[in-house]
């Protein structure tokens, strides 16, 4: 095992953790060390749908959007990485009337931060995606704004750009202790090496809380496991198709290259396929080629964790964001990368600290896939 140093490390390879690197070769701290147990992009971010959308309930969270959108929108000029990025937009699908108030509410605050979501009636929601059964609808909303985004090819993007900045990223490397002395960080021991450091940054997903509690850090994050399956025929789908969700059930469905990828709540091909085939009949007939799992990594109001601990000083985490990790990634990895350098925030994430569940003061996301 060999000894080393650096002013940072960075626990997790998945969009948050590359985000953070990258921010924080921007910021002009290099002196990074990006651990990844296996290689990047190879936890949840590697699993996602790869949404990104400003259809959200909490204020916050639709600030986070419009950040992290600017960033996609700039990615390749910024890192030199395309990530066909593309803007066709989130149609959610509602068949209750308390939520058509619900999302109504939440347009309006949308709108009034400059976000052009708009509540569609049944017809017109069928008008961009006729294949739809308007069974039991009452109405929808569209964002133009939201679209998707090659998850892997984000992280592939913002780790490149930090590496040509002296940023060492190491894949294959394990962190098997954090050792804390006085109320402080001293080191990071991996699977290859020690790292003497004094400073951490917990963004590991679904696997923080086991970081965390290496410096006895309390996170209260579960794994919640979701399939994606795929088709390769599209089912005479147009083309742009908005990432739609059938939001009552949770089942959406999205093109992927040159077919669909569709996903719910449900834990079995055979479980989903009701609530699938009845919002959208053409699936019935369409082949699934192949499928695939990854976690949410939930919190208890379905918000992100993130901030920096108390004790020991120094200890930064970002986890819990109960499916909306990638798509907030630019913005929560400028925001660490701003607190590890002690900038003021570009954006004041600190209601989202793990602080506020001790203080009873959680915010509930509601509008959670």
């Amino acid at each position: 095992m060999t000894d080393e140093s650096a002013e940072v490390v960075i626990v997790g390879g998945g969009a948050i953790g590359a985000s953070t690197a990258f921010h924080l070769a921007e910021l002009g701290v290099t002196d990074v060390v990006l651990v990844e147990r296996a290689t990047l992009a190879s936890g949840s971010t590697g699993k996602s749908a790869g949404g990104i959308r400003a259809q959200f309930a909490d204020e916050l969270n639709v600030r986070i959007a419009l950040r992290s959108i600017a960033e996609f929108e700039r990615f390749e000029e910024l890192t030199g990485r395309p990530i066909d990025y593309e803007q066709s937009g989130y149609l959610f699908l509602l068949d209750r009337e308390e939520d058509v108030v619900r999302f109504r509410d939440a347009v309006a605050l949308q709108r009034g931060l400059g976000v052009p979501t708009r509540e569609l009636s049944v017809e017109e929601a069928l008008a961009i995606v006729p294949q739809l059964s308007p069974e039991g609808l009452v109405g929808a909303t569209f964002g133009p704004l939201d679209g998707r985004a090659t998850a892997e090819a984000v992280v592939a993007g913002y780790a490149e750009a930090a590496a040509r900045r002296g940023v060492r990223v190491r894949q294959g490397e394990a962190v098997v202790r954090i050792e804390v002395a006085g109320g402080r960080i001293v080191s990071v021991e991996t699977t290859r090496a020690r790292i003497a450091t004094g400073a951490v940054v917990c963004a590991a997903g679904v696997w923080s809380p086991e970081v965390a509690r290496l410096a006895e850090v309390e996170l209260p994050v579960t794994g919640e496991r979701r399939w994606i399956h795929f088709t390769p025929h599209t089912g005479g789908l147009p083309r742009p198709l908005p990432l739609t969700i059938d939001f009552s059930t949770g089942f959406y469905f999205h093109t992927e290259g040159p077919g669909l990828a569709f996903g719910g709540r449900e834990q079995t091909l055979d479980e989903l396929a009701g609530p699938a085939t009845r919002r959208l009949p053409a699936l019935a007939d369409l082949p699934v080629q192949s499928s695939w799992s990854g976690f949410y990594e939930v919190s208890p109001d379905h918000n992100a964790i993130v901030g920096e601990a108390p004790e020991p000083g120094r200890l930064l985490y970002a986890t819990g964001f109960s499916g909306h990790g990638f798509q907030q990634s630019p913005a929560v990895g400028e925001h660490l990368a701003e607190l590890v350098a002690g900038r003021g925030p570009t954006l004041d994430l600190s209601p989202f600290a793990l602080e506020r569940f001790a203080r009873g003061t959680s915010r509930e996301e509601a509008f959670v896939i």
